[in-house]
Formats: C-alpha cells, sequence, structure tokens
C-alpha cells in the first residue's frame, strides 16, 4: 500500500517544532505519525496526517518548506524476524530503501514504512 508523506525542513532552534506542530493543531490536523532525522544545523520532519493536504497547506501558510512523498507500507507480524526476512528479500532483490520507520503496531501485525526509489519493483516483489 502507498502512504502519502510530508517532510518539513526546520531550522535546528528552539521553538521551531513546536511552531510546527501548532500551525497543524489550528488548522485542526491531527498527526498520525512523526518521524524527526536531525543534523546541527536543520531537521526533517517526517509526518503523516489524518489531511495531508490541509497540512501542507496550513505548513506554507506559516511559513514552513514541504515536500510530499509516497513510502510503501508493508505489514508484517510482529514477532522477532519478521521484517527482517521482508527487507532481506528486497535487498536480495536488489531494491534499494532510503530510509525505514515504524507507524503502527495492532493486532499482532506492524505497519512499516519505507522509502525507495523503485516503487512500482517494490511493490511488485511485495505483492
Amino acid at each position: 500500500m502507498l502512504v502519502n508523506q510530508i517532510a518539513v525542513f526546520l531550522e535546528n532552534r528552539q521553538g521551531r517544532l513546536h511552531a510546527m506542530l501548532s500551525a497543524l493543531s489550528e488548522a485542526g490536523v491531527n498527526v498520525e505519525s512523526l518521524n524527526i532525522a536531525d543534523t546541527k544545523d536543520f531537521g526533517i520532519v517526517r509526518i503523516i496526517t489524518n489531511d495531508n493536504a490541509k497540512a501542507v497547506a496550513a505548513l506554507a501558510e506559516a511559513g514552513f518548506t514541504t515536500a510530499s512523498t509516497d513510502l510503501i507500507g508493508i505489514e508484517v507480524p510482529d514477532v522477532p524476524g519478521s521484517l527482517t526476512d521482508t527487507l532481506g528479500m528486497l535487498s536480495r532483490e536488489g531494491v534499494n530503501l532510503e530510509y525505514v520507520y515504524s507507524y503502527s503496531r495492532n493486532g499482532g501485525k506492524a505497519l512499516i514504512l519505507f522509502k525507495t526509489d523503485d516503487v512500482k519493483r517494490a511493490e511488485s516483489l511485495l505483492g
């Protein structure tokens, strides 16, 4: 399944994350997933919301730079080794993963999101 993600570029300074989240909550947007990758000077906040179009508009109005990306979401059994097996198969088939993170856990399953430069190939292998 494809999941649309918003990347928000933030200066790595006090209050910026709060300002970003405030813009979303003032617009009535719920953040369903949040992941931050940072460096000394800036961070990339990756979010999935209940309304990405509304989120992008609210963030732009508040002066934030965003980019949208489609990620692949896969559901795997929430037991040791299942993620290793799935991602190992993609690796053996030559699918490069740019980044991976967990989205949710429910009912013995884990939903994992990953970005790849070959979405169609990854989807066909997982399908």
